[in-house]
């Protein structure tokens, strides 16, 4: 048998309605034909057949909620099991009382129970890593009871019980799985059943107290809670049964504002030691993913940076001038970003040694200018590409670079969004910074740190003039960019930052 799953969703969208099914139980299906489609927020998604046999059983309905790693149904496998699985849909339906024993049959299928099998993660996630388990081996456990979360390296996904029953924990937290990979086992489905039911039906007024306070908290939702001294009691939880999602924890902690005054008080007669002295949280796989991959960089390339300043008097000058015209013509606000990308076009055309890569012994040079904007989210540090940056005007990349950025604070980038730069350029102004020496987004040869605008006096023909200077950082691998070529590229950058119309001019 082969279950059918709720794939992930993405990272902002934590759940699904079952829109159509196009199959009923006991039809015939195929591997890869379409059997149901769920509607979110944002899209539709289609979920295929597991296998080839017949559509044994639907175990969401049209119009249910579900989420991601929820069974929507199984799938008999084998042209041999197509007629007592068709058959016995028909004659459990007479009879509301012979629903229970039905799946019975299907137990030794299964291995003893229902198989916990890892979701699809999204077509760019080949893997993940086991979080915490919230019951352990030999627990009873109900339909839809979250039992663990998958970390990958984008997207955090809930495995929820797909029956009631007795847990059995088949890899442990911290190994690494991939999709389809069975995780665990819920055994006993049929006696579970009846005894779990019980308590719910004599103390219905119960059931939502638990929800509110004895659902564990995923790891993710944890985090948020800890990282913000958030009290899950006081949080409003949006998910099945009153459970606590990512987005509740996040909109708590996006407003503590309203209560300090409130809050400052009763906590004022705290001592000051109640408060746990550290706090220990495991990294999200993005976080080692980033960790890993900078590390990698410094290890392998001969990096090294040179540095520059920029008057930025005229860019300024262009942008107090035209901006209320920029934005009503092309609806976007004109930024620093597309001047800057412009100059870095340009002088990557110049200096092409910038704009290539070292592939073993060989060095492979670019033609197409596909430049990476660093982009900082709450999970990290991601890196989009904004495609064929030659080809653009000013509104053009002005848009793809909002559009990006967009979609990396919403977690809605793709793998395809996410690699294939060229050249990067990082922004650490905007926090703040004065002057920093960026690491290589390897393979790439350069990236150039762009930071604050601070006025300082400057000479000026003989004057000293107060001017809106920045520093820019060129890092640059020394096995393929000469020293020479790293200034010339910086140098040229501020050439055309600085004089604007040296670009139109061609010079």
């Amino acid at each position: 048998m082969a279950d059918i799953l709720t794939p992930a969703l993405g990272e902002s969208v934590a759940e699904a309605t079952i829109a159509k099914w196009t199959k009923k139980a006991g039809d015939a299906v195929k591997k890869d034909e379409m059997l149901v489609e769920l509607e979110t927020d944002k899209v539709s998604l289609e979920v295929v057949s597991p296998a080839d046999g017949v559509l044994a059983e639907i175990k969401a309905a049209e119009g249910d909620t579900v989420i991601p790693g929820t069974v929507l149904g199984v799938v008999t496998e084998g042209a041999s099991a197509a007629a007592p699985a068709a058959a016995a849909p028909k004659a459990a339906a007479p009879a509301a009382s012979a629903a229970a024993p039905a799946p019975a049959p299907a137990t030794p299928a299964a291995a003893g129970g229902v198989t916990i099998a890892v979701p699809t993660m999204g077509e760019s996630v080949a893997e993940g890593s086991i979080g915490t388990w919230h019951r352990k081996s030999g627990d009873a456990v109900k339909k839809d009871d979250l039992l663990v979360e998958i970390e990958t390296d984008k997207v955090a996904v809930e495995i929820v019980s797909p029956a009631d029953g007795v847990l059995e924990i088949v890899e442990a937290e911290g190994a690494t799985v991939t999709p389809g990979q069975a995780i665990g086992r819920v055994s006993g489905t049929g006696t579970a059943a009846a005894p779990a039911a019980a308590p719910a039906a004599t103390t219905p007024a119960q059931s939502p107290a638990k929800a509110a306070g004895d659902i564990p908290l995923s790891p993710s939702v944890q985090r948020i809670v800890a990282e913000n001294n958030l009290d899950p009691k006081a949080i409003q939880g949006s998910g099945k049964d009153g459970r606590i999602l990512k987005g509740d924890a996040l909109e708590a902690a996006a407003a503590p504002a309203a209560t300090p005054a409130a809050a400052a008080p009763a906590a004022a007669p705290a001592p000051r030691d109640a408060a746990p002295r550290e706090t220990r949280v495991k990294m999200t796989r993005l976080r080692q993913t980033i960790a890993r991959r900078l590390k990698e960089s410094q290890n392998t390339a001969a990096q090294l940076t040179t540095f520059n300043e920029v008057d930025m008097t005229t860019v300024m000058a262009l942008r107090s001038q035209y901006k209320e015209a920029f934005e009503k013509r092309h609806g976007v606000k004109l930024g620093f970003m597309s001047f800057f990308t412009r100059a870095v076009v340009a002088a990557l055309q110049e200096i092409p040694a910038v704009n290539a890569e070292i592939d073993g012994t060989d060095i492979i040079y670019k033609n197409h200018y596909d430049i990476g904007v660093a982009v900082g989210t709450e999970k990290g540090l991601v890196v989009p590409v904004l495609r064929d940056a030659d080809t653009l005007s000013l509104a053009g990349i002005e848009k793809g670079i909002a559009a990006l950025g967009r979609a990396a604070r919403d977690g809605d980038l793709t793998l395809d969004q996410l690699q294939g730069g060229t050249f990067t350029i990082t922004n650490g102004g905007t926090y703040g910074s004065l002057m920093s020496t960026p690491i290589l987004n390897a393979p790439q040869s350069g990236i150039l740190g762009m930071h604050n605008i601070i006025q300082r006096p400057m000479a000026i023909n003989g004057e000293v003039k107060i001017r809106p200077m920045m520093y820019l950082a060129l890092s640059y691998d020394h096995r393929i960019v000469d020293g020479k070529e790293a200034v010339t590229f910086l140098v040229r950058v501020k050439e055309l930052l600085e004089d604007p119309a040296r670009a139109l001019l061609d010079l």
